[in-house]
């Protein structure tokens, strides 16, 4: 496996995370859409099972995976920043 992290739509903000991931690493995702790739340099570390950042998104604005808003980024993240709950409000409750 070449990839560390998987996005499920292009336009999401996050991917999710298939192993653990250094911080510094820099990390390789797959789109589940259309198999394309994309590098990016993690920030942060990321366990197995949460979402790293791939774009850019500055605080309150929407954050989307599956192709919909799951949330609101409270703070504002960069790429390559671990995506959790201390920087995410889900929008679900």
């Amino acid at each position: 496996m070449n990839h560390k992290f998987l996005i499920h739509k292009q336009g999401d903000h996050v991917g999710v995370a298939v192993v653990d991931i250094d911080s510094g690493e820099t990390v390789r995702g797959v789109f589940m859409d259309d198999d394309t790739t994309i590098e990016i340099d993690a920030r942060d570390a990321v366990p197995l099972g949460h979402k790293i950042a791939i774009a850019d998104v500055p605080g309150d604005a929407s954050v989307i995976e599956y192709g919909i808003q799951i949330g609101k980024a409270t703070g504002g993240f960069g790429t390559g920043a671990h995506v959790h709950t201390h920087n995410l409000r889900s929008a679900r409750w």
